[in-house]
């Protein structure tokens, strides 16, 4: 069957009015697939205190890192495997190598194997881009944007049931609950996306693989990452993080160098140069990383204890966290929902700017005012209406900036830069945390000092990130994109 008679299909069985049966259950499935991702960082963001505890390390900034550097580095492979072999096929591969390291790291007895579990498992993250992508390929047309949209505002709906989630797994019952959770939830992705999603149609000519380019891609980010990591302790002049830093740097320049000859370069240098697609992956990374990097912080302000002197956290249980971060979530959906309707007919530009300006705003402000119920309810409003509009305006952004073939590529770079950003600021947080931080039996607390400077970077990052939106240049709304696509 042809493209455009399966295109055609696909509208015909979809109706002309909401998504139908079929539609609706294959969305809910790969929102579970798209969100699992944030869902498992939630979960193992509000565990790191009594997993630190548990294992009394210092090192627990690696147990969120671990799992973001295995995914930074397998996205360029997945998502040129998935455009020649299908990316429904693709993803079941990747989903079982989660299962895997989610299973070792359950069944881990010290930290080493738990973070290698961590490791093998962030592999099921580079499937984020390959949802996006499978949904513009099977879904009709006209229901592209709202699917999209749907898609990116689940997070809301993350944020409003996740911490309940994790409360409960948490506090009835321990960490090792919360890793049988990421156990049973990648397992129910597995399931459900092999009965009920088909496989996309769309598919580029195989090729060899450019694995040069994609280790080159993929490792020198990593090393530029893990040096990063490790400056607190090597020392930011010394060789080694130097090395690392300088390194990474010249594997992505040779990385460049080798894509703009090769005959099939993993990620062409033609979509990375212009200037719509690299100024949206450049301010979308930017402000997502930072929302996440300072997601990090709050997990570690609420959850650890309060012990005068040595610890600056407030001690609350994941339950009072859930509680006190659940109205922002409704509203997080509620303007995920409204800003998707309006990117129809006001420039997407401007509302992710708007929804950028208005989470530095919140982040600013709790970096002053983080003590209290209150504070963080009252803030919560301009964090959350602020995120509600950035997570639906990414996928509609990417949408109205590359061709339909080009959606996994393209979604893959994008999820690249926010890993390399998130990764580096979650690193550069814990070293400033650790700056105003205490060794207790071999856990590290931190001050409120730290915790103040840990927002106010996030702030700064996406204060820039807003800024960097007035470089993106104008192109078609999305009921433009879908209008030229039927025609």
């Amino acid at each position: 069957m042809s493209l455009n008679v399966e295109s055609q299909h696909r509208e015909e069985e979809a109706g002309k009015s909401g998504f139908g049966a079929r539609y609706a259950l294959m969305l809910i499935v790969l929102l579970w697939a798209s969100q699992l991702t944030g869902l498992v960082g939630l979960i193992s963001g509000n565990a790191q205190s009594a997993i630190a505890i548990h294992f009394q390390t210092t090192k627990i900034a690696w147990f969120s890192q671990i799992g973001l550097l295995g995914g930074v580095f397998a996205t360029p492979f997945v998502v040129k495997a998935a455009a020649m072999y299908g990316k429904k096929r693709v993803m079941v591969v990747i989903t079982v190598l989660g299962l895997v390291g989610d299973l070792i790291a359950a069944l881990a007895t010290n930290y080493e194997t738990l973070l290698v579990g961590r490791g093998i498992a962030g592999f099921y993250s580079a499937s984020v881009p390959l949802v996006y992508a499978l949904t513009r390929d099977v879904f009709p047309r006209r229901l592209v944007g709202p699917a999209s949209g749907f898609l990116g505002g689940g997070v809301g709906l993350v944020a409003l049931g996740g911490p309940f989630l994790s409360g409960w797994l948490l506090d009835d019952h321990g960490f090792r609950a919360a890793l049988w959770f990421l156990v049973a939830g990648t397992a129910l992705a597995l399931v459900l996306l092999l009965a009920f999603v088909p496989e996309s149609p769309v598919r580029e000519e195989r090729t060899r693989m450019d694995w040069a380019g994609g280790v080159l891609l993929g490792g020198g980010l990593t090393v530029i990452v893990y040096g990063i990591g490790e400056a607190s302790g090597w020392g930011w002049t010394s060789g080694r993080t130097l090395g690392c830093t300088a390194g990474g740097i010249v594997a992505v320049l040779a990385f460049l160098w080798v894509e703009s000859r090769v005959a099939h370069p993993m990620f062409p240098i033609s979509l990375l140069g212009r200037r719509r697609v690299w100024t949206t992956f450049l301010a979308t990374g930017l402000v997502l990383g930072a929302v996440y990097g300072g997601g990090v912080v709050t997990n570690l302000l609420t959850l650890m204890p309060n012990i005068p002197g040595v610890s600056g956290g407030l001690g609350w249980t994941a339950t009072k966290a859930a509680w006190v971060a659940a109205p922002g979530s409704i509203l997080i959906i509620g303007a995920a929902v409204a800003t998707g309707t309006l990117a129809r007919r006001v420039d997407s530009r401007l509302l992710l700017g708007t929804g950028g300006a208005l989470v530095a705003l919140g982040f600013a402000l709790t970096s002053q005012f983080h003590h209290t119920v209150g504070q963080f309810i009252a803030i919560g409003v301009f964090s959350a209406v602020g995120m509600g509009m950035v997570v639906s305006m990414i996928p509609v952004m990417i949408i109205e900036s590359v061709e339909p073939e080009e959606q996994a590529l393209a979604n893959g770079a994008q999820g690249m830069a926010q890993g390399v950003v998130q990764g580096l600021l979650m690193q550069v947080a814990f070293v400033i945390l650790a700056r105003d931080g205490t060794v207790l039996k071999g856990t590290e607390f931190y001050g409120d000092d730290g915790y103040t400077n840990g927002f106010l970077l996030s702030a700064g990052v996406v204060t820039v990130a807003a800024l960097l939106v007035l470089l993106i240049p104008k192109g078609k709304r999305l009921d433009e994109v879908e209008a030229g696509q039927a025609a």
